[in-house]
């Protein structure tokens, strides 16, 4: 698998899991050794494992994925901005949709068992009314913000177009 891809999918995990380990280890039920011989490229995962790895991604940021691997291969010098520009994308394409009101905002009520509330999931989405169709953007942002939200009165909306871009970039 590509540098670039195995980059991209490593940070997403981190965003998630908060480390490689917890990920390899409890979701995908593999030892260190297969998992660092899988990213060097010298060993393949299960067609199960990688479905779970792609799972990570909805269908849309999977799509946004390639996108950005295509542009480090004709632009090489990309590659070491790739993770970059992938969230950067991500917060770019949210804000068109909800400003030109294609799309829906929410806060999701999820909490991950290894998260002491210290992180919240946003969720950006545009509904076809076709099921499985819908077009989708996940943010995993610190929990701090529900109170910016709350407290201060400020519209979800009003606070993606405002924050979502140096909040979940930094």
């Amino acid at each position: 698998m590509n540098d670039v891809c195995i980059d991209l999918i490593i940070s997403t995990i981190i965003e998630n899991f908060g480390s490689e380990a917890a990920f390899y280890r409890d979701r995908l039920g593999v030892s260190p050794q297969s998992w660092e011989n899988w990213k060097k490229g010298f060993s393949n995962l299960s067609p199960e494992e990688m479905q779970k790895i792609k799972n990570l991604f909805s269908d849309y940021e999977w799509t946004l994925l390639q996108k950005v691997l295509r542009q480090t291969i004709i632009y090489p010098e990309k590659r070491t901005i790739a993770v970059a520009e992938f969230r950067r994308m991500k917060t770019k394409i949210a804000r068109q949709w909800l400003n030109i009101g294609l799309a829906t905002v929410e806060i999701l009520d999820k909490k991950e068992e290894n998260d002491a509330g210290q992180y919240l999931d946003m969720r950006v989405s545009i509904d076809y009314g076709e099921w499985g169709f819908d077009d989708i953007l996940n943010f995993r942002l610190p929990a701090y913000i529900q109170q910016q939200i709350d407290n201060e009165q400020v519209a979800l909306l009003d606070w993606v177009n405002d924050k979502l871009e140096e909040t979940y970039n930094s």
